[in-house]
């Protein structure tokens, strides 16, 4: 494979725009020449910079995954827009989980009333044991608490577990719109329909529901601050029926999307990375969200071997690239750029984040913004 073609952030920028389907505006004059320093022949938006840190479920290094508090703390850090993953209640209503098994994330199992709910189902082709949030009505849900999904990495996250209950989406709309009108700009969400053919199976489909939240919120149109992502291509393509918010195709590092599975199509995550591919997913999506690892591929060590050409490929779609997932503890950094022994050690972070930027990614999925936003400082001064 050949390496990437460099974009300038300036570049991105343009495209951003032109994707995002929304008037441009100049930045300061100072923001500006530091983006026209590296090749940028145009204003920018300002509520949207470029490359774009995601707070991933939030702040999710520092505060428990999809709470309020974990949203809060990735906003006040700077993030500049929020993710949030949706999976449905018994009723029906939209709440924020990354999974719809909350075993490991709520405190279910410390409620002898709800004991009778743990079950077995395959959940996309995967056998699980657990609570899973369609058997339960939110009222119920309500009466849980979120904890640390993986309190063996981040301890220090314990600390707030049982402070937040599972927010639901319409709740999550309504704290962006507060918070938008007290910092006097949008705040921008990033939000991922969960196991959505699934979902659809057991009569709970995600994506009407999301496009009527999104109508009564005014999150439904091209230039909307809010992007729409699935693993399910399908999943955007009935959104795109539904709403015109910008929409993103998540992609994992290989195999088969689960829609594809389930209807027989042939096409692999290969296929879909490949320019046919790509111009597919441009017909009814603006952006792309692979694994990292599709970006720079990582060697028989787990340290980054040759960047591939997508995001110059999918550049040469029209799709901006978000790719997924930048964390700081050793475990989970590429082995080049690990420090020490303890896996929970913090690793060279910002060494990463440098290697993923400069191949030309519009932005970024991490679990800490802070960190991201200064890795995103350092390589717009250079």
């Amino acid at each position: 494979m050949t390496q990437a073609a460099r974009h300038t952030p300036g570049r991105r920028t343009v495209l951003g725009a032109a994707v995002l389907g929304s008037a441009a505006v100049a930045l300061p004059a100072t923001a500006q020449a530091t983006e026209r320093g590296h090749g940028g022949h145009g204003p920018v938006r300002p509520d949207l910079p470029v490359p774009t840190i995601v707070g991933h479920r939030g702040a999710s290094g520092y505060r428990p995954e999809h709470t309020l508090g974990s949203y809060q703390h990735a906003l006040d850090l700077g993030a500049h827009v929020i993710e949030q993953d949706l999976v449905p209640t018994k009723d029906g209503h939209l709440v924020c989980r990354h999974e719809n098994d909350i075993t490991a994330t709520t405190d279910v199992a410390d409620h002898p009333e709800f004991a009778g709910r743990r079950t077995t189902k395959k959940v996309d082709g995967v056998s699980l044991t657990g609570w899973f949030t369609e058997d339960f009505t939110l009222a119920e849900l309500k009466t849980l608490r979120a904890k640390e999904r993986i309190p063996g990495n981040r301890q220090r996250n314990t600390l707030y577990d049982g402070r937040w209950e599972i927010p639901t989406f319409e709740e999550v709309l309504r704290w962006a719109d507060d918070e938008g009108r007290r910092r006097g700009r949008r705040v921008w969400l990033y939000t991922e329909t969960k196991h959505p053919t699934y979902f659809r199976g057991i009569g709970l489909g995600l994506e009407e529901p999301l496009a009527k939240l999104l109508r009564r919120y005014g999150r439904d149109r091209k230039d909307s601050a809010i992007f729409l992502q699935s693993f399910e291509p399908t999943s955007m393509q009935r959104m795109a029926k539904l709403v015109s918010s910008p929409r993103v195709v998540l992609l994992n590092a290989s195999g088969r999307p689960w829609d594809f599975q389930a209807t027989g199509d042939p096409r692999t995550v290969a296929d879909l990375v490949r320019p046919e591919g790509l111009k597919w997913i441009a017909s009814f999506a603006q952006g792309l969200g692979p694994t990292l690892d599709l970006i720079i591929p990582k060697d028989a060590t787990g340290k980054l071997g040759t960047p591939t050409t997508l995001v110059r490929d999918a550049h040469a779609k029209g799709l901006i690239l978000h790719p997924y997932t930048m964390r700081n503890e050793n475990t989970f950094l590429p082995a080049d750029f690990r420090r020490g022994t303890d896996p929970n050690a913090y690793g060279d972070a910002f060494g990463a984040f440098k290697a993923y930027f400069a191949q030309g990614i519009d932005g970024v999925f991490t679990d800490n913004p802070d960190t991201g936003l200064l890795a995103r400082a350092d390589f717009l001064r250079r």
